[in-house]
């Protein structure tokens, strides 16, 4: 008998339940602020109107025209030495140019010339032959320890060639038979390439004081 009130009373409270969700009113949904108080909405820039002075503006500049694009002087100035320096002379000269664009090239620079003897078969005989080397004065010496030259003696590497021959003949005095080799190595060079107008006399080396040694060059325009 109990079991059959607990079961009425729990299905009359679902009824009543269900009767309550059927006939209320529907929840009306709390529409959330787009933004923060105090703080500005985002605009897209599409939904931006325009500024009327920046338009002005850009009209009154009119873009150059192709008959003042083909009178136009085009130079490329370097080398500069390294991208530190391309960009301070990319800065310096852009607000003085109507075009500007840079580019890197490398080259093949000499980086010496060394003198040296051919490397013996074994260590001990490179060994030995630097003791002969010292027995006879010689005190600026390399017994080269690893690498393709391993076992060779360096004799000295010089800027010029001239006093590598010096250096060769001073050896040669003494009995040996040393070789000179250069020292090339592939080094990247930077350029900037810019136009301007020829009646402007524009001088770029007035605006690049820290770069005497770069040179011009002429070239077809951009």
């Amino acid at each position: 008998m109990f079991l059959r009130i607990v079961f009425l009373l729990l299905l009359a409270a679902n009824i009543g339940v269900a009767a309550w969700l059927f006939v209320a009113p529907p929840r009306v949904a709390t529409a959330l602020p787009p933004a923060d108080p105090g703080v500005a909405p985002l605009v897209l820039l599409s939904e931006r109107e325009p500024d009327p002075a920046a338009v002005a503006a850009e009209l009154a500049t009119a873009p150059q025209s192709p008959a003042e694009a083909a009178r136009a002087l085009c130079l490329r100035v370097g080398p500069f030495p390294s991208q530190v320096d391309l960009r301070r002379a990319f800065n310096a000269l852009t607000p003085h140019v109507d075009r500007i664009q840079f580019r890197e090239t490398r080259s093949r620079q000499s980086r010496g010339f060394l003198v040296f003897l051919a490397p013996p078969d074994t260590r001990e005989e490179a060994l030995g032959v630097a003791r002969q080397l010292s027995a006879k004065g010689v005190r600026d010496y390399y017994v080269v320890t690893a690498g393709e030259q391993q076992n060779s003696i360096s004799l000295g590497l010089f800027r010029s060639r001239d006093n590598a021959e010096r250096r060769r003949a001073e050896l040669a005095a003494l009995g040996f038979t040393p070789a000179i080799a250069e020292r090339v190595e592939e080094l990247p060079a930077y350029w900037v390439d810019f136009a301007y107008a020829p009646e402007s006399r524009f001088d770029w080396p007035d605006h690049l004081p820290d770069f005497l040694e770069a040179t011009e060059q002429q070239i077809p325009c951009f």
